[in-house]
């Protein structure tokens, strides 16, 4: 591997102009904080992860967007599994991330790699009604707007999420929020995203993350929320297990992307995707 190698790619797609862009850093050591930051705030994408060598199949892995560094991170998890991959060959890699270690199964396909990476326990916690008013005004919803089938949960699979499901799809797909009135809430609550979902069917959910904290409007696929939905939607017994789903995000964005989720019945959740160079 080449000291201090930076690479750009694409998660959740086979189209350089689909998915979310993540920057990958490879280094045979990982750099200061400053420096990390720096570089990812040069690179402009939602995250970039840092990845640097433990030995034999593990790797140290840090995830920082253009603001702040983020605990968790699923779509750069997928692009530095699917570059591993490339590099290193298909197998299964297991990187020590800040809230533990999580397991990345990479193979090759037709035209490139997949990674699944499978997320620590998820958890779930209340949504007190004052948060998810403060997010609904700043989101310009209203209390109609909520699918009464899925209630709003905090949700956590490497990192916490508010999860609101919209009624229609037209709700979901006509987003137009007060970036700093978001921002300041979900920074008082300790979120990463506000995940919003429409579900067409019972294996097909369709997403939107507004990501102010991080610097960004929306990511145009976000798997560490994709672990959360799907811990959340085991909890309150909102799909059958083991199960599997998919979900399509990015759409509006002009950046399609598929998320691939398996529920087991117990344990972390298996998200996968593609990824490609740009």
């Amino acid at each position: 591997m080449s000291p201090d190698s930076l690479y750009r790619l694409s998660a959740f797609t086979t189209d350089p102009n689909g998915g979310n862009p993540a920057g990958v850093w490879l280094g045979n050591v990982l750099l200061r904080p400053e420096e990390m930051g720096a570089i990812a705030a040069d690179v402009g994408f939602s995250e970039t992860a840092f990845v640097a060598p433990l030995g034999g199949n593990q790797w140290k892995i840090r995830y920082y967007s253009p603001e702040m560094e983020v605990p968790f991170c699923g779509h750069a998890t997928i692009a530095t599994g699917v570059l591993l991959g490339e590099l290193q060959g298909e197998g299964n890699y297991e990187l020590e991330t800040q809230v533990g270690w999580v397991p990345v199964a990479v193979k090759a396909c037709e035209g490139g790699y997949e990674a699944s990476l499978t997320s620590v326990e998820p958890q779930q916690a209340i949504a007190e009604p004052e948060l998810v008013t403060a997010v609904l005004a700043a989101l310009g919803w209203g209390r109609g707007d909520l699918d009464g089938a899925i209630e709003p949960m905090l949700a956590y699979g490497g990192s916490w999420h508010l999860v609101l499901a919209a009624a229609t799809r037209g709700r979901l797909d006509d987003l137009d929020y007060d970036f700093e009135a978001l921002k300041a809430v979900m920074l008082g609550a300790g979120l990463l995203t506000v995940q919003l979902v429409w579900r067409e069917s019972e294996r097909v959910f369709h997403s939107r993350n507004p990501f102010p904290v991080g610097g960004v409007i929306e990511d145009p696929a976000t798997g560490s929320a994709a672990a959360a939905l799907g811990g959340y939607l085991r909890s309150a017994k909102l799909i059958p297990v083991p199960g599997r789903f998919e979900i399509r995000q990015g759409l509006v964005m002009g950046r399609p992307s598929w998320i691939g989720v398996e529920v087991p019945i117990a344990g972390g959740i298996v998200v996968t995707g593609r990824a490609v160079r740009i």
